[in-house]
């Protein structure tokens, strides 16, 4: 159970990474205006919230990461992040676009109750 709920964890920390490449990285490229649906002007004049946007996505990340390598002593990293990712996925779903509440609020509520539910 401990090696599903870590890779749980992982693949949570891959998409932060992710986001944290499209936000700060490709925010004004191609890939990052597929992925937004905003036009070069929109990207424009948004890119240096995005990147902020895309740096916090980064810090959840590592916090995810260093929760995993600490094994069982990062039972509270791994906690208080995948709550973090949570309540970002449904503040963004309930005022930015509804699919946030699958892509990010869904896999972190699943790795958060795999982790509560490992621990007992």
């Amino acid at each position: 159970m401990a090696m599903i709920t870590d890779l749980v964890v992982l693949l949570v920390a891959l998409l932060h990474g992710y986001f944290l490449i499209l936000e700060m990285f490709l925010w004004d490229k191609p890939m990052g205006l597929k992925v937004f649906g905003h036009s070069k002007e929109q990207a424009a004049t948004t890119k240096v919230l995005a990147s902020n946007q895309g740096l916090y996505n980064g810090f959840i990340a590592v916090g995810l990461l260093v929760g995993i390598f600490q094994g069982a002593a990062g039972y509270d990293f791994k906690l208080y992040f995948l709550a973090c990712v949570v309540v970002a996925g449904i503040y963004g779903a309930a005022t930015a676009n509804r699919k946030i509440l699958f892509v990010q609020a869904l896999p972190g509520a699943i790795g958060l109750l795999l982790v509560l539910f490992a621990n007992h």
